[in-house]
């Protein structure tokens, strides 16, 4: 059953999902109309789950069920992950590939291939203070508190130069 996503409490299970391009506004459309319906009808062991949904940045789609009205089940993670496969060969348009990590940067989201981070950090194009998209947050409340991090605080910071002992 489809619910307000301001409506799911803060231990809401969440899955964020990542398109390789921004999605059109045609896109943006088609995607709510088909993620309104999945939310709609999910289910678990025949059982609905309360779930609802954002397209965000039209860039980000975030998945999201009350576990405490009822688990989400292997089967029903498989169906919403077939339904995202569904609407990517619909919209010619990328929510699997994991090669490319999200910034906040100039006021809009960029994506950068992770094998370019550790260069465009020694660049100064990335600091250690750009905002980051954590995409593995695990529920709501982290979503809302921790999903856009400084770089140093995420797991790029790796790439982050070394300070010098003197």
């Amino acid at each position: 059953m489809l619910v307000p996503f301001s409506e799911l409490p803060d231990f809401a299970r969440i899955w964020i999902y990542q398109a390789v391009r921004p999605l059109l506004p045609e896109e943006e459309t088609s995607g709510n109309k088909t993620l309104t319906d999945f939310c709609s009808q999910w289910q678990a062991h025949e059982q609905p789950l309360k779930a609802s949904f954002r397209i965000i940045h039209r860039q980000f789609i975030v998945l999201a069920i009350d576990e405490d009205y009822e688990g989400a089940s292997g089967c029903s993670i498989d169906g919403s992950v077939r339904m995202l496969k569904l609407l990517q060969s619909q919209i010619d348009n990328d929510f699997f590939d994991r090669k490319n990590q999200a910034f906040w940067v100039d006021g809009k989201v960029a994506t950068f291939p992770t094998h370019q981070l550790q260069e465009l950090i020694r660049s100064g194009r990335l600091s250690a203070t750009t905002p980051v998209f954590n995409n593995l947050v695990p529920c709501k409340s982290d979503f809302e508190k921790n999903w856009l991090v400084p770089l140093e605080k995420s797991w790029v910071a790796k790439y982050l130069p070394k300070p010098a002992f003197m």
